[in-house]
């Protein structure tokens, strides 16, 4: 599946400095050592919406990841999937009379669209769930091979005690994982299951819904078995970062690292980093409430796509917040500062700045205090009576090259 186009980006006259990030498995902060290219994972879309600002402040969030690691001399091959066959693309499909596969490509081609009006870094692959179909079926069947796949009727699952170190990513306990398993597509009460935790990696053919053949038969894969399959295909064992929303790392990312860990014997990934949560009108965006802000409305309605990035940017990527109209508009009158500082030309020494807002970023991705840099700058340049400081001559054109290498603001 082909991604979006990359956006020419300026190459910084400095090295950035190492990037740590926040480890969930660890709790800490870790430094990224890549060997070789640099290794991401983000667990992508289902297509059967169009993205809101929860998809947005997550993919934004590991483009300053992919940025940071760039700045610092680092290639990357970055890996980002979509997951093309679901219930809930099925059940949107078959509620609005189309053919689900028509309306995943739909779907698809706006995330396409948003992502690249965002300034988002292409991923180097970009594969489907259907695509993959050959790499999900080859994992499950090298999972049979090594006993850790059983069969209740006609599907497969997982058995998760097979990994002693299930539970390591999360740190979840095993009371934690029940209470949210079934409210995360898991199904615990099934009959026949040997653990209420283990997950379905194949499911066989059911009567009305869709189906794809396979060496396993008719049927579809599980839902986190595909995202295995294709990392392992794609990035190798050991990669450095696999990435997500905080409401993947129980189970989606736990499940992952565990069928991975008993085939290879190393750890899947050596840092999981999760982005928080976007609400709105009082709770976390979801299709079941209807609360959503979608990238595309925003769009149509004439609003700087750079005013949402920046306005995501605002936030630090780990924290939960609430999207509101007011940061929206917060947002346009910073830009429209930056942009007077910018055309001053000459201004403010920008050398410290390059420095504050590469070490801001390469400290787990600390956007909002990079903003603050800038800001200071804006301020120091256009003065309290509005004229510049030209201790900097090259300070505009300094400054715009970082903001859009750095932060993926292009003005």
């Amino acid at each position: 599946m082909r991604a979006w186009p990359a956006p020419d980006l300026p190459v910084l006259p400095v090295t950035a400095p190492p990037v740590r990030v926040h480890d969930t498995a660890s709790g800490g902060l870790v430094e990224t050592r890549p060997d070789g290219p640099a290794r991401l994972y983000v667990c992508g879309i289902t297509p059967y919406d169009a993205t809101h600002m929860g998809h947005a402040a997550t993919y934004v969030a590991f483009d300053l990841l992919h940025r940071a690691w760039r700045n610092a001399g680092h290639d990357v091959v970055y890996v980002q999937n979509v997951t093309d066959v679901d219930d809930p693309l099925f059940e949107r499909a078959a509620k609005v009379g189309i053919d689900w596969r028509e309306l995943a490509a739909r779907e698809t081609e706006l995330f396409r669209q948003d992502m690249a009006a965002l300034r988002i870094l292409p991923p180097a692959h970009f594969p489907g769930a259907e695509e993959s179909l050959h790499l999900i079926v080859d994992l499950i069947r090298r999972l049979q091979d090594v006993g850790v796949v059983y069969q209740v009727d006609d599907d497969l699952y997982f058995s998760v005690s097979a990994d002693p170190a299930f539970g390591d990513e999360s740190g979840w306990t095993r009371d934690e994982m029940l209470a949210v398993f079934a409210d995360r597509g898991g199904d615990p009460d099934r009959a026949g299951k040997k653990d209420p935790l283990d997950c379905l990696v194949w499911r066989a053919e059911r009567p009305g819904e869709p189906a794809l053949d396979s060496a396993l038969g008719r049927g579809r894969p599980g839902w986190h078995v595909e995202c295995t399959a294709m990392a392992l295909d794609l990035l190798g064992e050991r990669f450095d970062v696999q990435g997500g929303g905080t409401d993947l790392i129980f189970p989606h990312h736990e499940m992952c690292a565990s069928e991975a860990q008993v085939l290879t014997g190393a750890p899947y990934a050596l840092a999981y980093v999760h982005a928080g949560m976007v609400a709105y009108d009082g709770a976390k965006m979801s299709k079941s409430k209807g609360n959503l802000v979608f990238v595309s409305a925003l769009r149509n309605s004439d609003v700087d796509p750079m005013a949402i990035r920046l306005t995501v940017l605002r936030h630090h990527y780990r924290s939960d917040w609430e999207w509101t109209d007011d940061q929206l508009w917060a947002s346009i009158d910073q830009l429209d500062r930056w942009r007077r500082a910018l055309a001053v030309g000459a201004g403010a020494p920008a050398a410290p700045v390059v420095d504050a807002v590469l070490t801001a970023l390469a400290t787990d991705l600390d956007a909002p205090s990079a903003i603050a840099a800038v800001d200071a700058w804006a301020d120091a340049t256009l003065g309290s009576s509005g004229l510049a400081d030209t201790s900097d001559p090259e300070a505009g054109a300094s400054m715009r090259a970082l903001l859009d290498a750095a932060l993926g603001v292009a003005l």
